[in-house]
């Protein structure tokens, strides 16, 4: 049984519990364990109030929208290019729906609290909803072998760790430019960084993720 049957498996009996889940995951299967580095972006939650019982792998693989997915495209196109220094103006400001739909096929996605949301979180709901669901994420995020987990906000950040159990205490580190991180298993890392709609500059969250991953996996 592939990544995504057992995912599918497993939300049919989260449903069961959540009846307004939104299902998230592994966009396509092939791409992501064909890839050098598997990549999981850990979130909250969508934005669809009073909605949910939706697919958010079939939105991603139809090319999503701009909000959070242009960065997230931008990123992992750096990651996926970590021997060449991109340039931002020809090579990243503008993306593209193709491009979402190319690029982020290779990647997961892991909402912390699979109920819909609005669009700003509620993070004690979230931490109660995620707390409440600890054994299922648990067993979704065993499904991924992931080398680089990337925590979009310090309370997903803070509430994925008090969740999921690595077996050892995280010895927390900092790249030189201030980016928390740790290495969970060996040469696989979880990087605590910024929300992809953070209030800054797209080219800032940029060149301040794909710059720390550089130098997280010595290729600085």
């Amino acid at each position: 049984m592939g990544i995504t049957e057992k995912e599918n498996e497993l939300f049919e009996k989260w449903a069961e519990d959540r009846k307004d889940l939104v299902k998230d995951g592994v966009i396509d299967e092939k791409s992501y364990e064909d890839s050098d580095i598997k990549i999981i972006f850990v979130m909250k939650e969508v934005n669809d109030p009073g909605g949910g019982k939706w697919d958010l792998r079939d939105f991603i693989r139809t090319g999503a929208l701009p909000q959070s997915w242009d960065n997230i495209t931008r990123w992992v196109k750096g990651i996926r290019n970590l021997d060449k220094d991109l340039n931002w103006e020809k090579e990243l400001a503008t993306v593209t729906p193709e491009q979402r739909k190319v690029i982020l096929k290779s990647i997961c996605v892991m909402n912390l609290k699979k109920s819909p949301g609005g669009y700003t979180t509620d993070n004690n709901l979230l931490s109660t909803v995620a707390t409440k669901d600890k054994e299922y994420l648990k067993k979704q995020f065993a499904l991924y072998n992931p080398d680089i987990v990337i925590c979009c906000g310090s309370s997903t950040t803070y509430i994925f760790n008090s969740l999921i159990d690595f077996g050892k205490k995280p010895d927390w580190k900092m790249t030189s430019r201030g980016i928390l991180f740790y290495e969970f298993s060996p040469n696989k890392y979880l990087i605590s960084f910024a929300h992809p709609e953070a209030r800054v500059q797209d080219c800032l969250l940029y060149y301040g993720l794909i710059n720390a991953v550089k130098e997280i996996r010595g290729q600085t």
